[in-house]
């Protein structure tokens, strides 16, 4: 009870952490990759909950603010793209079909990138890659990830604001606890068991792509 008790604390303090560090906004790519590497460290106790956190989001700032300018400016295109066609009263339907299919292709990926980019060193176009061929390789957590979010999603757009109040201040943390989960299910199905170093494991690449780059587990 004690070590759960503890637990909750660390997930409660995560939360805080990843509120303060989003508050500049162009941030939020950062933290979100620190809470979920916190988190999945946190599943295996593995060290310091804020030491982990601080440690990913130094350590992959550069690299997930620009991931995540990315996917705004990716989704302000597709979102304007998705109402100008279901404003048409004369629109092709294909056309709107095509735009909510890429948008949901978008949502997929945005639900993986940032635990890809926390679990692997990897150059940015990779992780971009990943992100979405990874979730059709692992359709069992990709289904339950996307169910939790959307249900989250759901609930914030619908109810009152006390949802609101509690998903920012406590939720998040907990939220993405339970998503890590699944992102350590899906990324141990990746990595050897021999380590290399202490920092470092050398692992061969996750997917058959093409890629020429040695993908290295942190």
């Amino acid at each position: 009870m004690i070590r759960f008790m503890i637990k909750v604390g660390y997930i409660w303090w995560l939360n805080i952490l990843w509120l303060v560090c989003s508050l500049p906004i162009i941030t939020i790519g950062a933290s979100t990759t620190a809470l979920i590497y916190s988190c999945m460290k946190l599943h295996k106790e593995e060290g310091y909950a804020t030491k982990n956190f601080f440690h990913s989001f130094k350590e992959n700032f550069k690299q997930s603010t620009v991931i995540w300018l990315i996917y705004i400016a990716v989704g302000a295109i597709l979102g304007a793209d998705l109402y100008f066609w279901k404003m048409q009263s004369n629109g092709n339907k294909i056309v709107l079909g095509l735009s909510l299919a890429v948008l949901i292709l978008y949502g997929i990926s945005l639900s993986y990138v940032f635990a890809i980019q926390a679990k692997f060193v990897n150059s940015i176009k990779n992780t971009l890659l990943y992100s979405i061929l990874l979730p059709f390789k692992n359709l069992k957590e990709t289904i339950l990830i996307l169910v939790t979010l959307g249900t989250v999603l759901y609930f914030n757009v619908t109810t009152v604001f006390l949802v609101n109040f509690f998903t920012l201040n406590v939720g998040v943390g907990f939220i993405v606890f339970l998503l890590a989960v699944f992102y350590n299910a899906v990324f141990e199905r990746y990595i050897p068991k021999e380590e290399y170093s202490d920092r470092w494991e050398s692992v061969d690449e996750p997917l058959e792509n093409g890629a020429n780059e040695t993908v290295k587990q942190k």
